[in-house]
């Protein structure tokens, strides 16, 4: 069953982020339970990584699943253009009682990267909306955002964009900030002023930049600058909404509020893909009109699928539960201690870690990059381990579902430091 599986995959399926060489590294998985995921072979594996960061709550989930088979003989699917359903009202309702006050309307998409799309429509829409011409973007330098055309082009230009630089709008990127910088980047900004439509950014980590981490005060510095001066602000909490950073939302560590937010991967816990967009009641007025020519003209044929929103809304209730803030918070503890634990480890250049968020960058002769060839290595070292953890080159992370043991946490530490060893003896 293994080989036949393999060989069917390898004839119909393209993998991203997968070169098409490496095709008989495959691994056919059978099935998921909490932290675990099953090959066919009978192979346990712990997704530390939450499988690309989705599965809060761990792999088929009883709970969710039950509210989902419930939905489905309900309401599976219905067009969401002059119609509504019951799991997309309740949905946008739960959801905005925890974001920022400013955060009043909710737009559906089906995955983050349109979520972005629709943020960024909004903006350059709503100058245009006002009788403005603003169709620059201001974003951060290592910043990602998706992988369609729009969330592209915002992101940080590198060898995964190069083909496409033509065909990418302007942006004018500016570094993280920090106490030291802040002069430098506000002279950038004032510099463009008249021109921006909106600032996007990812809050306190950039993800697929290698976990990079800011600080709150000086992002809401930045944040409180691009207030005085019209910008729009697209909060991008994709990766950190839904507890990654040790509270519900990175906007919980921030005095600023954002005037759009954009939401997915681990909004269903792991069970569909889903997007949403936020915005304030001042975006949404911008294209309430009688005029049909001021309506945003954005929609999927899968926006608001009434099963995914179900899903959102079950793994909202576990998310907001005793037992997962309480996991949440030991989750970070553990990584704490185990950073800790690793200060001054010759092979290290550098800890990281935001509440679950753990990463271990390795000295390297070369740059740290998603590209660095210690990737191939890693990854294969701790699939043979049973721990599926997808280092960023040279930068082990950590991203675990919300229900992983510290048994399990321990055992992904002990590997770590087992292989951060052999490489010092070496």
């Amino acid at each position: 069953m293994h080989n036949s599986l393999k060989e069917r995959d390898k004839k119909v399926n393209w993998h991203p982020y997968t070169q098409m060489k490496t095709a008989d590294d495959i691994i056919p998985i059978l099935r998921g339970e909490g932290a675990y995921l099953y090959d066919t072979e009978g192979k346990r594996y712990i997704d530390a990584v939450s499988s690309w960061w989705v599965t809060l709550h761990g792999h088929s989930n009883p709970f969710i699943a039950k509210k989902v088979a419930e939905q489905l003989l309900v309401l599976e699917q219905v067009i969401f253009a002059g119609f509504t359903h019951q799991p997309a009202v309740e949905l946008s309702e739960k959801l905005l009682g925890l974001l920022p006050a400013n955060q009043q309307k909710v737009f559906y998409t089906d995955n983050g990267s349109t979520a972005v799309e629709a943020a960024l429509k909004m903006c350059v829409q709503y100058a245009c909306n006002n009788g403005l011409k603003k169709t620059k973007i201001l974003a951060f330098k290592n910043g990602y955002h998706g992988d369609t055309f729009g969330a592209m082009s915002v992101s940080s230009r590198s060898k995964w964009t190069e083909p496409f630089k033509e065909l990418l709008f302007e942006v004018i990127y500016i570094e993280t900030p920090t106490k030291e910088n802040f002069d430098d980047t506000k002279a950038v900004i004032e510099k463009h002023i008249d021109e921006l439509a909106c600032f996007i950014y990812e809050p306190l980590v950039q993800g697929a930049a290698g976990m990079l981490m800011h600080e709150p005060e000086n992002l809401s510095r930045l944040m409180q600058h691009c207030r005085s001066n019209g910008i729009l602000m697209i909060q991008d909490e994709i990766f950190t909404g839904f507890g990654r950073t040790g509270r519900l939302f990175a906007a919980d560590y921030l005095t600023e509020q954002p005037d759009i937010m954009c939401f997915s991967k681990g909004l269903t816990g792991g069970f569909f893909p889903l997007g949403i967009t936020t915005c304030s009641e001042a975006i949404y007025e911008a294209f309430y009109s009688d005029d049909p020519y001021k309506t945003l003209f954005h929609g999927h044929s899968f926006t608001a699928n009434p099963s995914a929103c179900t899903a959102a809304l079950a793994s909202l209730e576990l998310l907001l539960s005793a037992q997962t803030q309480l996991n949440i918070q030991r989750i970070s503890k553990e990584h704490e201690k185990f950073a800790a634990d690793l200060d001054g480890h010759p092979k290290i250049k550098e800890t990281r870690q935001q509440g679950t968020i753990l990463a271990i960058e390795l000295q390297t002769a070369n740059k740290s990059s998603y590209f660095n060839n210690q990737y191939a290595h890693l990854y294969s070292h701790f699939l043979n381990e049973g721990i599926l953890l997808r280092p960023l080159g040279n930068i082990i992370y950590l991203v675990p579902p919300y229900c992983i043991s510290n048994d399990d946490l321990h055992y992904i530490y002990s590997t770590i430091k087992k292989m951060l060893d052999s490489l010092q003896s070496h």
